[in-house]
């Protein structure tokens, strides 16, 4: 899941950035209106978590490129103005959900992977595929009964894996999805956290990889 956080106080846009990716969601984050409209030009997110007020060009216009783009991209507006009439008002110019400033980090959590439910076909809770089980909202994982013990980008990878129900998926889809627009694509970070996947994941194998193509489950 990607998200991007456009936020103009930067000591609060780097707190949820590192508490969104803590919870498993790949995060960019951008300071301004311009710069937040420029990387959904560029990327596809799942959520935006959009402050209202951002320089340079306003959140509310921001809200109003996306919904005229038609983009499947939802807003979660992020803003110290909570009133019963700017909520509305936020909803009325496209927003999908408005949380007002202070917030209960647990809350922001729970909305965004609410809004990416929305974003995406319809995935159930629970995964399941030669003998793994992926709890998709507990986030935990396991084995035939083992628990996998996967890291945040672990459990990212094996979900989009689950997700596919047996197609090939690509190294660079799994880069576009799970990682933030800061990786390089020739670090092969993709390669080494199948490689620790794989491992956790234990014998007999169930990744294969396809050559050229991408990695299969």
């Amino acid at each position: 899941m990607r998200v991007l956080v456009a936020e103009d106080e930067e000591i609060l846009a780097e707190l949820v950035s590192t508490g969104l990716r803590r919870a498993g969601f790949a995060v960019d984050t951008v300071y301004s209106g311009d710069a937040a409209l420029a990387c959904l030009g560029l990327h596809d997110y799942d959520v935006v978590v959009l402050d209202r007020d951002l320089p340079r060009v306003h959140g509310d216009e921001v809200a109003r490129e996306l919904v005229a783009s038609a983009s499947r991209t939802r807003i979660l507006m992020l803003t110290a103005s909570s009133s019963m009439e700017d909520r509305v008002e936020g909803l009325d110019l496209g927003a999908d959900d408005y949380l007002g400033k202070p917030f209960e980090f647990p809350e922001l959590v729970s909305r965004v992977r609410a809004l990416r439910r929305r974003s995406a076909r319809p995935v159930p809770p629970l995964l399941e595929r030669h003998g793994v089980r992926v709890d998709t909202v507990r986030r935990t994982a396991e084995r035939d009964g083992r628990d996998l013990d996967l890291s945040p980008k672990e459990f990212s990878v094996l979900q989009i894996l689950l997700e596919a129900d047996g197609a090939t998926v690509s190294a660079e889809e799994l880069l576009e999805r799970a990682w933030d627009a800061h990786t390089d694509p020739f670090t092969g970070a993709v390669r080494v956290c199948m490689s620790k996947l794989r491992a956790k994941l234990g014998e007999p194998a169930l990744i294969r990889t396809v050559q050229g193509v991408g990695y299969v489950l």
